[in-house]
């Protein structure tokens, strides 16, 4: 009995290891994305760049399936399915992405990201009408104090001067955040494995921006590798692997809420990487807006008894 009690200790402790590793490798991958955005944005146009990110990170799916054993679902697929993952594919990657890099071609790299990071609030005020939940009083503290951090992210060094950032960029990155939310709500809703739900969404999206760059002939393009590696970069990165790594850390985690915490540390990285390879200067209004709206996030988030 004691051997017993000790060996599921250590796999208990292996399995904890094991979930940090893939959370802290997550981290990494995204804290480097917000940086890779701005070099290929400056080397393609948006269509090309989420057309070749969105088939690479589909490939990367397509082994991990063929590695992990999960084809059979995938043939498993009925109708039904298929139609549902046609609409997240409109949703994510094509809407969301395109809207996304969109704000990041209008706004620093340290601007867009944090704005996109409120969608765990936008998340709750979406559940209302969607999955008739009703919204306790803590997510309206947390909603206040998630956007104060917006308006301080968003004025760029300048809090006493409304409008400093471009407005048309705000609103997009911060409209990417409710296109997320949506996408999470209804992927909830579908049971199927989350590799196969994401490869299925990746090639409907993949299908949909091949077909808009073929009807505006961007594919014709004279696209520089720096540009074409920066988008495999992404498709890797941010949309493939490790979303894989994130859902391995979570599934191997005893608590999920010591390893999701760890996801906080990316935007902060983030900074560094931006800083130090496109030299963007990294405002203190930046810091602050983004300590906010992740203290929003913890609200949201965080128990607080019955209230």
């Amino acid at each position: 009995m004691i051997r017993t009690a000790f060996c599921n200790d250590l796999n208990r402790m292996d399995r904890t290891r094991q979930s940090y590793i893939y959370a802290a490798l997550s981290g990494l991958f995204w804290a480097t994305v917000p940086t890779a955005f701005k070099i290929c944005l400056g080397e393609l146009p948006i269509i090309p760049m989420l057309t070749i990110a969105s088939v690479t990170s589909l490939t990367i799916l397509f082994i991990l399936l063929l590695l992990t054993g999960k084809m059979n679902l995938l043939l498993e697929c009925t109708v039904n399915d298929l139609a549902h993952s046609a609409i997240l594919g409109l949703i994510n990657p094509f809407l969301y992405y395109l809207i996304l890099f969109r704000a990041y071609q209008l706004l620093p790299a340290q601007v867009a990201q944090p704005l996109n990071m409120i969608w765990p609030i936008i998340l709750v005020f979406l559940s209302v009408p969607l999955l008739k939940q009703k919204v306790k009083a803590k997510s309206y503290l947390a909603l206040l104090i998630s956007f104060t951090g917006v308006y301080l992210v968003s004025s760029q060094g300048a809090p006493l001067r409304p409008g400093h950032s471009d407005t048309g960029g705000v609103l997009l990155a911060m409209g990417s955040s409710v296109f997320w939310a949506l996408y999470f709500i209804l992927n909830v809703k579908n049971r199927k494995d989350e590799t196969v739900k994401l490869f299925l969404n990746f090639f409907f999206g993949a299908i949909y921006l091949i077909t808009v760059l073929v009807i505006t002939r961007q594919w014709s393009g004279d696209f520089s590798a720096k540009g074409i590696i920066s988008a495999i970069y992404i498709g890797i990165f941010e949309m493939g692997i490790t979303f894989w790594f994130w859902l391995k850390a979570l599934k191997l985690a005893t608590t999920t809420d010591k390893v999701s915490g760890l996801a906080y540390i990316s935007p902060f990285l983030s900074l560094v990487f931006v800083h130090l390879i496109i030299h963007e200067p990294i405002y203190y209004t930046t810091l602050a807006g983004l300590l906010l709206i992740i203290s929003g996030i913890f609200v949201q988030n965080r128990n607080f008894g019955k209230g």
